[in-house]
């Protein structure tokens, strides 16, 4: 019933967990793990619960040394050339045990079914999205040290954010990362950013804490492990053919590949941080000018809709420049009716990011303050390639 993750396939276990398959294959540093693969998902929609699930995973955790492990969406569209569906289904990180890895495999397969995920594929598909089937990948959850996203290709500039912690402060956008580029030539450029949280396994569940003072400031990789880095992503991308998005941590001085995807859709040009929320202001009366991270090309120009949390979307109206403290995931359906995006936190490389970018929807992300410093209603235009936003009088 399930599949070791070294024989995973993109046709047997979906388009996560498939590219990870060939990977282990190629010797690549993967976490250990095996696969729910979409045949037992198809059955469970036509009316056959999976007989047998709970004893299968009890077994194959069992091999895996009975420890905290992550559990993954691999739907059959996920991760594809064209459209990535980053962040839209469910990831349940430190599940441990058979009772609830069952469980959020079936998390993972009900998130096929939630408002973000069907307005994502109802938008990449046009509105016609065939059925959904979801593989469901199991691996060894890495406690890492430092972990982050990168864009990489061969004879290219490998892009590079990472923070302290897990992932999901990375890839959700809730800390602006430090970025790096490694030139084909080995040449590294960083810009180290204020991390002030991170996210950590305490037992079976995630905690977020503050990142100590000293250490919000510090570099979290050196010259050596971001040009490592970038040597494993053009492997990467050697094996799965392209440039490739990859999630990796970094735990105890080993690099692993978590995720690897194609990337969908080409980053800003310009990619340096500007200042602070305050940077540059005009006269009293006059246009004043909030300088970010570029993260998504294009103008536009509308109202400022602050957006607090969920309890805000429905006042976000076609044509609203949404202004929030990140975009999680959840976020998504609002991005088919912003004219643009503006976060206080988030790196290029997060989830919100790249679903900006396969839209079209220009954004421009870690503007420090925006929501305290924008009012409500105030005209906006946002460069998403500049990394600006200027008010209107």
């Amino acid at each position: 019933m399930l599949i070791p993750l070294v024989g995973a396939t993109d046709a047997s276990c979906g388009g996560k967990a498939g590219p990870l398959g060939r990977l282990v294959r190629a010797g690549l540093t993967v976490p250990d793990g095996f696969v729910v693969p979409l045949a037992v998902h198809r059955a469970a929609q036509h009316g056959e619960p999976p007989q047998g699930l709970r004893a299968h995973l009890a077994r194959s955790l069992a091999a895996l040394g009975d420890v905290p492990v992550a559990v993954r969406s691999s739907a059959a569209d996920e991760d594809g050339v064209h459209a990535s569906a980053a962040g839209q289904h469910e990831t349940v990180l430190a599940a441990q045990g058979a009772d609830a890895v069952a469980a959020a495999v079936r998390t993972c397969w009900a998130s096929l079914g939630s408002a973000r995920a069907v307005a994502y594929r109802d938008a990449a598909a046009g509105g016609r999205a065939r059925e959904a089937v979801m593989g469901v990948l199991v691996q060894r959850l890495v406690e890492a040290d430092v972990s982050g996203v990168m864009f990489t290709a061969p004879d290219a500039v490998t892009v590079i954010e990472a923070s302290w912690g897990l992932g999901p402060s990375v890839v959700g956008g809730t800390v602006t990362p430090d970025a790096y580029r490694v030139a084909p030539d080995g040449t590294v450029t960083c810009a180290v950013a204020d991390k002030r949280t991170r996210i950590d396994r305490d037992g079976t569940r995630l905690v977020t804490t503050d990142v100590p003072a000293p250490d919000r400031r510090r570099p979290t990789l050196d010259d050596d492990r971001a040009r490592g880095l970038a040597q494993l992503g053009r492997r990467v991308a050697d094996v799965l053919g392209g440039a490739q998005d990859v999630e990796w941590a970094v735990a105890g001085g080993t690099t692993w590949v978590l995720q690897a995807r194609p990337v969908t859709a080409a980053l800003p040009a310009r990619l340096d941080r500007g200042g602070p929320a305050h940077g540059s202001r005009g006269a009293p009366g006059h246009a004043a000018t909030l300088i970010g991270t570029p993260g998504s090309r294009g103008t536009a120009t509308g109202p400022a809709r602050i957006v607090r949390g969920p309890g805000d979307f429905a006042r976000v109206r076609p044509g609203d420049i949404l202004v929030c403290p990140w975009t999680d995931p959840a976020w998504t359906p609002l991005l088919r009716v912003a004219a643009g995006v503006v976060t206080e936190t988030g790196g290029v490389l997060s989830h919100a990011a790249i679903v900006a970018r396969e839209r079209g929807v220009p954004a421009v992300l870690g503007v420090a303050g925006a929501t305290t410093a924008l009012t409500d209603g105030v005209a906006l235009t946002i460069d998403g390639a500049a990394g600006t936003v200027t008010t209107h009088a």
